[in-house]
């Protein structure tokens, strides 16, 4: 089967892309305007892209009229935000952020999310993600149709106890963010091996190996 996509509409485009490049990790990011409102929204075209410097990349497409979803509006006025994963326990909340609210209107309050302050960013964070990253905007890219924002992590936020602190490992087995996969669909990653013998995480923890 061949497709040219020059030949396709940019929906059409959206829809094989979105289908196929999968599993995508999601960021639920907060943001907040200039009255202090905190809003939070989930992106899945997201992903890390360095570590040195530490930056991270969040693509936010753009509604009709020009008008911005408020996440990207908030980034272009300060240029702050903290990315979340999140996991499993807090899955559908994190779905409900994308739902269609005011402007007004704080998504975190609408689905019953708490918040703790920031260490260098104005945005809190999500309490009950287990890992958040405050970022400052080191550069926007902007197409005709998306505003994509790179991220340098200043701060890691991390539950109490899923980091080994002196070692830097994640104890994986104790980590279960969800997914995204094609049309409305999620994914769980709980299915893991390692490509060295087959041996299942339980039997040889695979955040455990140097």
């Amino acid at each position: 089967m061949q497709i040219d996509f020059a030949t396709l509409s940019a929906y059409q485009r959206y829809k094989l892309m979105a289908s196929l490049i999968v599993p995508r990790p999601i960021a639920l990011v907060t943001t907040q305007n200039a009255e202090g409102l905190v809003n939070a929204a989930p992106f899945s075209m997201f992903n890390m892209l360095g570590e040195d410097p530490p930056i991270l990349m969040i693509s936010i497409n753009k509604l009709q009229d020009a008008h911005l979803k408020d996440t990207a509006a908030n980034i272009l006025a300060n240029g702050e935000f903290v990315v979340h994963i999140a996991d499993e326990p807090m899955a559908l909340q994190m779905h409900r952020c994308g739902e269609t609210l005011p402007s007004s209107c704080s998504e975190l309050d609408h689905v019953g999310l708490s918040t703790a302050p920031s260490q260098a960013v104005a945005p809190p964070r999500i309490v009950e993600a287990p890992v958040a990253f405050e970022c400052r905007l080191h550069e926007t890219l902007e197409t005709a149709s998306r505003h994509i924002f790179i991220g340098t992590v200043l701060w890691l936020h991390a539950r109490e106890g899923l980091i080994d602190i002196e070692r830097h490992r994640v104890r994986l087995q104790e980590y279960f963010p969800v997914a995204r996969f094609g049309a409305s669909y999620y994914v769980r990653t709980r299915d893991r091996f390692s490509m060295d013998d087959g041996t299942p995480p339980a039997a040889n923890p695979i955040d455990e190996i140097d």
